[in-house]
C-alpha cells in the first residue's frame, strides 16, 4: 500500500516537473518573441538629385478654312512648306520634324429670317495640321519656339504649345536614387541604435515610396500618385524608402 502511494507521488512529481519545464519554455519563447518584436526599428530614408533634361518635345498647329476643300488643302500645303523651311533655318533637322495627319472639319453658321426661323448654312472646310518636333538639341528648339510667331506675318494661322522636357535615362536615375535612399535609411537606423547602445543586425522589410519629379526652384507639391514635371528643363528627382531593421 505504501509502495503504491510512493509510486503515485513520484509520478505526480514527474508530471509537475514536465509541466513546469513546458511552462518555462513557452514563457521563454514568448519573451524572446516579444523582445525581438520590440527590437525592431522603423526609419524612412530619402534621396534626391538635380538633373537636366536631354530631350525636348514641341508641338505647333496651323489651320486653313475655305468653302473649296481643294483650295484649303493647297493653302495648308503651302503653310506646311513654310513651317518646315522656318524650322530648318532655325537649325532643326528634318528627321526631328513630324507632320501629323490632316484633320478636316465642316463648319456651319445659322441665319434667321424675319419670322425668327433659323437655317443652318455651310461656311467652309477647316483643315488642321500639327507639327511635332522631338530633339536632343534643346537650345535650338527652345529658340525656334520663341521665334515661331514670325510666321504669322506670312498669313499662317499658327498656335504654339509650350515645349516639354524629358530625360532619356530615367531608369538609371531611379536605381541610383533607390540605392542612396537605402543607404540613408541604414545610416538613420544606425544613428538611432547607437543612442540605445545597440547595433543594426539587418533589414527586415522595405517599402519603396512614390517617385517624384519636380522643377528646380519651383513650388510644386508632391502628390499621392507622383509628380512628373515636363515644363521645366532643369528638374529634381526625389524618392523615399520606408525600412524596418532588426537590432541586436
Amino acid at each position: 500500500m505504501k509502495t503504491s502511494l510512493s509510486k503515485s507521488l513520484v509520478w505526480v512529481a514527474v508530471i509537475l516537473s514536465i509541466g513546469l519545464i513546458v511552462t518555462v519554455t513557452i514563457a521563454s519563447s514568448a519573451y524572446n518573441t516579444k523582445y525581438k518584436a520590440q527590437n525592431i526599428i522603423s526609419v524612412t530614408g530619402s534621396a534626391q538629385k538635380n538633373f537636366e533634361s536631354d530631350i525636348i518635345k514641341w508641338t505647333a498647329q496651323y489651320a486653313r478654312k475655305s468653302t473649296d476643300i481643294s483650295e484649303a488643302s493647297s493653302w495648308l500645303k503651302d503653310d506646311r512648306e513654310a513651317v518646315k523651311a522656318f524650322l530648318n533655318q532655325q537649325g532643326i533637322k528634318s528627321d526631328d520634324i513630324i507632320f501629323q495627319a490632316v484633320n478636316i472639319r465642316k463648319e456651319y453658321d445659322y441665319e434667321y429670317d424675319t419670322h425668327g426661323n433659323s437655317t443652318r448654312v455651310f461656311t467652309g472646310y477647316v483643315l488642321h495640321q500639327s507639327v511635332v518636333i522631338e530633339s536632343k538639341e534643346l537650345d535650338v528648339v527652345e529658340q525656334a519656339a520663341r521665334e515661331i510667331s514670325s510666321l504669322l506675318s506670312q498669313g499662317i494661322e499658327l498656335t504654339s504649345n509650350e515645349p516639354q522636357f524629358f530625360y532619356s535615362d530615367l531608369e538609371s536615375l531611379k536605381l541610383d536614387l533607390i540605392k542612396e535612399a537605402s543607404e540613408n535609411a541604414y545610416q538613420r537606423a544606425t544613428n538611432i541604435a547607437s543612442e540605445s547602445q545597440a547595433n543594426v543586425k539587418g533589414m527586415q522589410q522595405a517599402e519603396l515610396g512614390i517617385f517624384q519629379i519636380t522643377g528646380q526652384n519651383e513650388d510644386e507639391a508632391y502628390s499621392y500618385g507622383g509628380v512628373f514635371n515636363t515644363r521645366s528643363r532643369y528638374k529634381t528627382a526625389h524618392i523615399t524608402l520606408r525600412s524596418k531593421y532588426q537590432l541586436k
